[in-house]
């Protein structure tokens, strides 16, 4: 065992190197230039996955922004890449090598250039500090070290000492995430000051956060469902309060004598970007969706909340106790009744239908009620769930309803078919976000939106001469 550990200690003291930023030295596995590949690669599975957005002189925009900033940072001579990726996913994230990734979903709800700089900040210090190398080196030297182990100890293949070695992984990784999101909250504060931005704007950007948060755990208890946690990518980061705490304290050290905000840059920059769904992922509009790709259309029922998923469109009863969701499938061989039976299960009812003119099968049981259509070369699924078989025969008329609605797209509705845009227009006097609200596309939600996407969330409203946010 004595072998095993000076193996050990041996192979990572020389994985040793200094970081960048703290000049101590790190358990790296990683040279620079194996960075820059690893990111290289990485990037292109990141725009496999979503697509860039295409507006050139939005991406110019925040390119000079980041530009800007890495300059300050302590790896000022890495080639630095900033993408704006075409998602409503409010996010932002870095892979090791300088690529940096911001969507368009939470660009929607900053301000200002100072905030875009906060986001963009906040990532470069995760890509100074090494962070993605030091932890990918860490689950690498685990793993390495299982395999040094059960050379000279064979019975550490064993079940048990499987479970052991990943505790003990998981407790040298475990930690990394919060002390890494704490670090780059300082390091973007850092970064904002020496570019001339008040640090205070990573504060900003935090409360939007919080703001999200606290926005949809009260759409999430309206529906029945568990609130969604945003800056998705990193789910070790603490919760708001404490980075919001954190942050404070380290941008607090920060001094800049005219610190530049930008706003009206911001919003010059960013007037037209799409807000929520794009057109090629399908969108809702007042309960309806369509998809003009896939030639489909179908009404919701109205009062249900509605969520354009990127597998699958789901939709909620007001009070949260029946859920229907839409997804689809590749159409087989045989019956729509054979489908059906095939995906329901022999203990199933099945009424093979026509629905505006394409084959379908209704599905009854007692826990689930929907259908599938066939369109093309495709099978389009409805399944719902409700807490209690009540609550699913309470909305059974609604679900077959929806079901009933499903229909190919037609001529006009292809016109529907056109993403959501944000649009910048001086506040009036007496302009309210419950007035302007009651002609926005945003639905039963809408106010709430504005005021998030207009930094007014709760209850602020605009002034007379601001420039402000609406969606179209």
């Amino acid at each position: 065992m004595r072998t095993i550990f000076v193996g050990l200690s041996l192979f990572i003291l020389a994985g040793c190197a200094q970081n960048p930023v703290s000049g101590r030295n790190d358990f790296v596995m990683m040279s620079e230039n194996q960075e820059m590949s690893a990111g290289r690669q990485a990037d292109e599975q990141v725009k496999k996955q979503y697509k860039v957005y295409e507006s050139k002189a939005l991406l110019d925009y925040v390119d000079s922004v980041g530009q800007k900033l890495a300059k300050q940072s302590h790896r000022p001579n890495l080639q630095y890449r900033f993408t704006v990726l075409d998602s409503p996913e409010i996010n932002a994230f870095a892979l090791p090598g300088g690529y940096v990734y911001i969507t368009r979903g939470i660009l929607a709800y900053l301000n200002s250039e100072a905030e875009l700089a906060a986001v963009l900040g906040h990532e470069l210090g995760h890509v100074t500090a090494r962070h993605g190398v030091r932890q990918q080196s860490a689950a690498q030297a685990a793993n390495i070290g299982l395999t040094i182990a059960s050379i000279f100890v064979p019975e550490i293949n064993s079940a048990g000492a499987q479970n052991l070695t990943n505790m003990i992984g998981g407790a040298l990784l475990s930690g990394y995430g919060r002390e890494h999101e704490l670090e780059a909250d300082r390091l973007g504060a850092v970064y904002l000051a020496r570019s001339e931005y008040d640090p205070q704007a990573i504060i900003k950007v935090i409360g939007v956060l919080k703001n999200q948060e606290l926005q949809d755990a009260q759409l999430a208890k309206q529906e029945g469902r568990e609130p969604r946690r945003y800056h998705g990518l990193f789910a070790s980061h603490p919760d708001n309060d404490t980075r919001l705490q954190q942050a404070v304290g380290e941008a607090g050290k920060q001094t800049v004598a005219r610190p530049l905000d930008g706003r009206d840059d911001f919003l010059t920059a960013t007037d037209g970007m799409v807000f929520s769904d794009n057109s090629d992922q399908g969108v809702v509009r007042n309960n309806r969706f369509y998809h003009g790709d896939l030639g489909i259309a179908l009404q919701f029922p109205e009062t249900w909340q509605v969520h354009n998923l990127p597998d699958s469109v789901v939709a909620i009863s007001p009070q949260g106790e029946a859920m229907l969701q839409m997804k689809m499938g590749e159409k087989p061989g045989g019956s729509v009744t054979e489908y059906a039976r095939r995906l329901a299960g022999y203990g199933a009812q099945i009424q093979q239908i026509e629905v505006n003119g394409l084959q379908a099968a209704l599905i009854d049981l007692p826990n689930n009620i929907g259908g599938v259509i066939f369109i093309g070369k495709q099978a389009f699924i409805l399944q719902s769930q409700a807490k209690t078989r009540q609550g699913l025969a309470a909305h059974r008329n609604e679900i077959i309803g929806a079901v009933r609605s499903f229909h190919a797209i037609t001529a006009e509705e292809r016109k529907l078919v056109k993403p959501l845009g944000i649009r910048v227009i001086t506040a009036r006097a007496g302009d309210t976000f419950a007035g302007l609200a009651q002609n926005s596309p945003l639905g039963k939600s809408a106010e709430s939106y504005l005021r998030l996407i207009n930094a007014r969330y709760p209850g602020g409203e605009p002034q007379a001469g601001q420039r402000i946010k609406i969606v179209e």
